[in-house]
């Protein structure tokens, strides 16, 4: 499952209009998002990266006005991790990778008054995206990117959601467009006022079913941390591997 997960990120990576390469990498780059989840490099399967490649890619960043990093899980490329850590670069997490298939499923507790739609007007977009941008401890209103990617997801084929209580905007997420029958459970955020109420559950459930509904066969994630993952193991997620998040300090 880490192989086939690490091909859809590549895969999804090579199909945006917006990625480069540089030597053994292929760099993620957002260019309406700065923020730096939405701008990474993966290197290609068994890379051996040497100092004058890693120098080309923290010189691309850089002339993008982007933080040098990389997303990628270490079994796919065992030679990029020490020749990183020998360039400077510090590991900014080690987070597990969780999948879902079609029969693994499991139903969350209901949530009393709780409505859950894709956005389809643009006001509807814009407040999934600030529930995003806040829920991810952004500041004032949300990027265009963050509109763009919540647009191209339902697009392209995949989900995006707009949880509502009360009329007021609850929680977003979305899953993006499948390859090979994956797709990736992202930017799930709850607004502060309506968080411990199980809308994180329910707001994932309504995303990972709709995408089954689709025709996706798997969906994975990569958790923010132990609670939430304890929410996405009760809706079936299980741990298939882990995925290294690492940076170079601005210079």
């Amino acid at each position: 499952m880490d192989t086939a997960i690490q091909n859809y990120v590549r895969t999804l990576t090579l199909r945006s209009p917006d990625h480069y390469r540089v030597g053994p990498f292929t760099v993620r780059h957002n260019p309406g998002w700065e923020l730096k989840f939405a701008n990474y490099a993966i290197p290609d399967q068994g890379a051996e990266p040497t100092e004058r490649d890693i120098a080309g890619l923290v010189e691309a960043f850089r002339e993008h006005d982007r933080l040098p990093r990389l997303e990628f899980l270490p079994a796919w490329a065992p030679a990029v991790e020490p020749a990183l850590l020998a360039a400077g670069f510090t590991e900014e997490s080690r987070a597990p990778v969780m999948a879902c298939a079609v029969d693994g499923l499991l139903a969350p507790k209901p949530v009393d008054g709780l409505r859950i739609a894709e956005p389809v007007t643009t006001d509807e977009f814009a407040s999934a995206a600030a529930v995003q941008h806040t829920g991810f401890g952004g500041e004032g209103g949300p990027d265009d990117g963050e509109i763009a990617w919540l647009r191209g997801a339902t697009a392209d084929g995949g989900v995006s959601a707009l949880a509502t209580m009360g009329g007021l905007p609850a929680g977003a997420g979305g899953c993006s467009a499948p390859a090979d029958g994956i797709g990736e459970l992202a930017g799930l955020a709850v607004a502060d006022a309506f968080r411990r109420r199980g809308v994180g559950a329910a707001l994932s459930a309504w995303l990972t079913r709709t995408a089954f509904e689709r025709g996706f066969r798997t969906v994975w994630l990569e958790p923010g941390g132990p609670d939430v993952e304890r929410i996405y193991a009760s809706i079936g997620y299980r741990r298939t591997g882990e995925k290294l998040n690492i940076s170079l300090d601005p210079a």
